[in-house]
């Protein structure tokens, strides 16, 4: 058996996505024969996070420590070098493929109650493919009998077909951003401006990111907000739902196979948000959230 479980392909003429059964990663994706996400090798380990579903939360919580109903937390220190428990509890789970065609398939996973997490939560993934490219749809069901606060995320490294990663600009629908040592916010989010500031668009030669953003929201008149990757000759657009408000850029110099890499990754929330309280979703007992992203080729 590979790291990530059985490969679940899903192609819609030449846009095509792989699957894994572990974690239900985005392992590959790519439209015209170009890709469109870093990849990696299927008897690996994701990279650096690369493709993988963040929930019950995205990115870390300080200490593996937060409060629910006024009763203290611990959850397992995932991140145990600094501390800290990351990235949510499902990315080492197997998924059970549920619905499946030729251009989508929906993989179920159930959050247990266990240390540090109260609530059961049923939890999906539909990966679907089509002209427009890639549409990636997270619900979330508190099978439990309390309220819980909760958030999502996605980790995909986004790629401009063969452009190299420095040769590409990256643009942000995010107006502020908030300020992290270790990956921790050190105070609110301020207004994102000079550097920071990627609305208009950012060459990424010569700059090193690991930073999160707020207030990301659509355009006038607009359904979605648009992140976009674009090159010389190539780009990618992720959009997503309103709800995912946050996003996470990183820029490792030595992601696998590719050398220097961009991840930009949709949150409903940002870091340590079980502790701020900022961003967090609620869903009551028999009450079910559902939010979409997408990637889309852009010519």
């Amino acid at each position: 058996m590979p790291p990530t479980g059985e490969q679940f392909e899903i192609a819609a003429g030449d846009v095509r996505a792989v699957v894994t059964e572990v974690g239900a990663g985005l392992r590959s994706f790519e439209a015209g024969g170009l890709p469109y996400i870093e990849t990696f090798d299927e008897t690996a380990r994701p990279p650096r996070g690369s493709g993988t579903v963040l929930v019950p939360w995205p990115n870390r919580t300080a200490r593996g420590r937060w409060t629910w109903n006024g009763r203290p937390q611990q959850l397992v220190l995932s991140e145990p070098a600094a501390g800290n428990a990351i990235h949510g509890l499902l990315r080492h789970s197997l998924y059970l493929p549920g619905e499946r065609t030729a251009e989508s398939i929906t993989l179920h996973a159930v959050v247990p109650p266990q240390p540090g997490w109260p609530v059961p939560l049923d939890t999906s993934v539909r990966f679907a493919v089509g002209d427009e490219g890639l549409t990636v749809t997270h619900s979330v069901r508190n099978v439990g009998t309390d309220a819980v606060p909760f958030g999502v995320g996605a980790h995909p490294y986004l790629r401009a077909g063969d452009e190299a990663t420095d040769d590409c600009v990256l643009t942000l629908a995010a107006a502020s951003t908030l300020p992290l040592s270790g990956g921790l916010p050190t105070g609110p989010a301020t207004p994102a401006d000079g550097d920071l500031d990627f609305r208009g668009g950012r060459p990424l030669r010569g700059v090193t990111l690991d930073h999160a953003w707020g207030d990301c929201a659509p355009a006038d008149g607009d359904p979605v907000i648009r992140h976009r990757l674009t090159g010389p000759g190539a780009g990618v657009e992720l959009w997503a739902d309103p709800d995912f408000g946050w996003v996470q850029v990183f820029t490792p110099d030595d992601h696998p196979g590719r050398g220097r890499a961009v991840a930009v990754e949709p949150m409903t929330c940002p870091p340590d948000a079980l502790n701020t309280g900022t961003g967090l979703l609620v869903v009551e007992p028999g009450e079910t959230w559902t939010g979409s992203w997408g990637l889309r080729p852009l010519g």
